[in-house]
């Protein structure tokens, strides 16, 4: 698989302390964690939105926009990225019902 978010997650980590002027990245960095928090939302509801339209090229840009905002909202929280795939990698092989049994 592609290392394109972990390239990502560090482009997002640059741009932290970038000029809001002249970066997206960092004008929503600059608005807060909590601006960063919404706007995933809302890009996850368009996300959701497409899939129930059956929207396939819709849905594949949407969910784009959706692991970029992702990214941004772990990043105005100091959340590594690596830090959720070592997450992913401990689930793995675990079925959903007996990890969701663990908590």
């Amino acid at each position: 698989m592609s290392d394109v978010l972990i390239r990502l997650a560090a482009t997002i980590a640059a741009r932290k302390g970038a000029d809001p002027e002249t970066s997206w990245t960092a004008k929503l960095l600059s608005k807060g964690p909590e601006k960063a928090a919404e706007k995933f939302g809302e890009e996850a509801v368009e996300a959701i939105i497409a899939a129930a339209k059956d929207d396939k090229a819709n849905l594949t840009y949407e969910a784009a926009d959706v692991l970029y905002h992702l990214l941004v909202m772990l990043a105005a929280r100091d959340v590594d990225l690596a830090d959720v795939l070592a997450e992913l990698e401990r689930r793995e092989g675990t079925s959903g019902v007996a990890e969701k049994a663990r908590r």
